[in-house]
């Protein structure tokens, strides 16, 4: 006979009720992304709610997300604003991908990281730019490494190891 284990369990259980059309919903979600199962597809949900209400309830939590933007890209201007705007959240704003669309339009990935409310005030003032169509946040508390204090610190040791 096995004794019962005394570790702490990594993983709480629990139970819920759902609307029967709901429950049908979420289950062919499963199944059309392939999922293991539902407590997946549940906890990558409750997830995504979990950094927007941080990013909405306390603005000085550090995020790490994308802002995803469609554009006007037919006149030069737009593009300038953005860039300039960019410049401004240089902080903030770790990378940028862009691609040009149909149209005349432009999609433009950034790769932002920091307090909430300067991510929400980056969102704001890209959203002034006329042209602007489209604008989504999405983030996660989950932070990339802090880029400039392991390269200062990389950096000084192979000058320490040179000086030696």
């Amino acid at each position: 006979m096995n004794a019962p284990s005394t570790a702490p369990s990594t993983l709480a259980r629990l139970s819920m009720s759902l609307p029967a059309e709901l429950s049908r919903k979420l289950d062919m979600m499963v199944e059309e992304r392939e999922l293991p199962s539902r407590s997946q597809l549940i906890a990558e949900l409750i997830r995504h709610a979990l950094a927007r209400h941080e990013s909405l309830t306390r603005p000085d939590e550090m995020l790490a997300g994308t802002i995803t933007l469609v554009y006007r890209g037919d006149r030069g201007r737009v593009r300038h604003q953005l860039a300039q705007t960019q410049a401004d959240y240089l902080t903030e704003v770790i990378s940028s991908q862009h691609v040009f669309l149909e149209q005349d339009q432009s999609l433009e990935v950034l790769l932002v990281q920091g307090p909430a409310v300067r991510l929400k005030d980056l969102c704001d003032a890209l959203r002034r730019v006329r042209g602007v169509h489209q604008l989504e946040l999405v983030t996660t508390t989950a932070l990339l490494p802090p880029l400039h204090a392991d390269g200062a610190a990389s950096d000084q040791a192979q000058r320490k190891g040179a000086a030696a």
